[in-house]
This record gives C-alpha cells, sequence and structure tokens, in this order.
C-alpha cells in the first residue's frame, strides 16, 4: 500500500525538518517498507512525503502508535486535503472495488 502526502510549506516554516522528524517516527513502525521525502522542482513550496507499508492495516496501526500520535500527526494533519491512500497495482493483480470509499 502507497501513502502519499503532499504540502504547501509557509516560507517562514523549515517544514522539511519536521517531515524528516515524522518520516523517522513513521520509518520505526511495523509494517513500514520504504519512504521518501520529495520537493518540487517546479515549485519549490509543495513537497512530498510518500511511503509503502506492508498492508493498510499497519499503516492505520502506525498512525495510533504514541509517538505518531503526539509528533507525527499534527504535522501530516497539515497535508493537501486530497485522497493520499493508494493500492499498489501489481502485473495480473486484482485490483479493489472500482468505487470511492465512504468513510
Amino acid at each position: 500500500m502507497l501513502v502519499v502526502n503532499r504540502f504547501r510549506a509557509d516560507p517562514a516554516e523549515d517544514l522539511r525538518a519536521e517531515l524528516e522528524a515524522v518520516h523517522v517516527l513513521l520509518a520505526d513502525q511495523a509494517g513500514y517498507v520504504d519512504g521518501v521525502l520529495g520537493r518540487s522542482l517546479d515549485d519549490p513550496a509543495l513537497w512530498v512525503l510518500a511511503t509503502r507499508w506492508a498492508s493498510v492495516g499497519a499503516y492505520r496501526r502506525a498512525l495510533s502508535s504514541y509517538d505518531v500520535k503526539l509528533h507525527g500527526v499534527p504535522v501530516l494533519s497539515r497535508a493537501l486535503d486530497e485522497p493520499s491512500a493508494f493500492e499498489t497495482v501489481e502485473p495480473h493483480a486484482v485490483l479493489n472495488v472500482a468505487q470511492a470509499r465512504v468513510t
């Protein structure tokens, strides 16, 4: 499972340091596969934190861990309001239902 969180940085804030710290917290959680932090070449105020997880359950459990709740969620909650969780598409894999999930 792939999670893509995009952020728009205020020029006065040090978003890079905050996202690097969140990435370290997430990487320490069970089910974390890998991740990367990036900044747009075309719009330097636009950042992305992309992580891969063993399953959606692993990602949700990571978000509910104490350290991530305390230090990570305040930063992650500033992500752009757009879908962020994606299933990875492998050759010949059966995909999830082709409709939006309502929570």
